[in-house]
């Protein structure tokens, strides 16, 4: 004889909300995770954020800056949210993989982030992030658990801005509305000869750092983050596993492992 059922459950599982909230060099984004989903992310004001926070109603947050301190930001969280507010400082703050960095307080906090969102998604894999925003940085986390460093070079508009700051007659050029747009390799006027070396050797820079550390490591796997991803991804070689909101789901899985979500 079978027996008799299980009388059903009082409560139902209830998904945890969180936010996490990255101020970079020109912009301040969010995002709203219910467990592991990203719900939803953009960029926005404090006064944004709290109609998002009292619209999603998140449980926990973490804040992260590659700035400053966050002392208006984390207070407006603190105010509003029940749970932890997790001020992120990359030399302090307990993670899911092991830092490996000489200069841990002179760490980014986007850079760290990224390599835990990289780690969390390839597992047990190599792993060059590509980061294109203001800077263009290219990050190493090594099998999965640890993360080495990496480089940090101007970013495509900082490379734009230099040329017309430091120079006499250069104009200031910006970058195409189309990002995914072949550049012409010869620039048949001043404006495309800039856009030229700007954008190719951009290109061509990060192409041969691909190739440099898969010298070192036969199966690395490239991560694309950043702003500019779009102008990269049809540029670089190999298989490119394109995460634009990287930082945000590092950010996410760091605040999960401090608050055992």
């Amino acid at each position: 004889m079978l027996p008799p059922p299980l009388p059903p459950c009082s409560s139902q599982y209830l998904p945890v909300r969180t936010l996490t909230l990255d101020i970079g060099n020109t912009a301040v984004k969010y995002g709203c995770f219910e467990d592991d989903v990203l719900l939803e992310t953009t960029d926005c004001t404090p006064s944004e954020l709290l109609a998002v926070i009292q619209r999603l109603k998140p449980e926990h947050a973490i804040v992260s800056s590659v700035t400053a301190t966050t002392p208006e930001w984390t207070s407006l969280l603190k105010s509003e949210l029940k749970g932890t507010v997790l001020e992120f400082k990359p030399a302090t703050t307990p993670l899911p993989l092991q830092n490996a960095y000489a200069t841990p307080h002179t760490l980014g906090a986007d850079r760290l982030a990224a390599a835990v969102g990289a780690a969390w998604r390839r597992p047990r894999q190599d792993t060059l992030i590509v980061d294109a925003g203001t800077a263009i940085k290219c990050d190493l986390v090594q099998g999965g658990h640890t993360f080495r460093g990496g480089s940090i070079a101007p970013g495509l508009r900082l490379r734009f801005q230099a040329l017309h700051t430091f120079t006499g007659r250069l104009p200031l050029v910006e970058l195409p509305a189309d990002l995914a747009a072949l550049v012409p390799l010869t620039g048949d006027s001043t404006t495309t000869a800039i856009q030229s070396g700007v954008l190719n050797g951009a290109a061509a820079e990060v192409n041969g750092l691909i190739d440099r550390y898969r010298e070192q490591f036969p199966e690395l796997g490239v991560v694309l983050a950043g702003g500019d991803a779009a102008f990269f991804q049809p540029r670089l070689k190999g298989l490119i596993f394109a995460i634009p909101e990287l930082v945000l789901i590092g950010l996410h899985r760091i605040l999960a492992y401090n608050v055992e979500l």
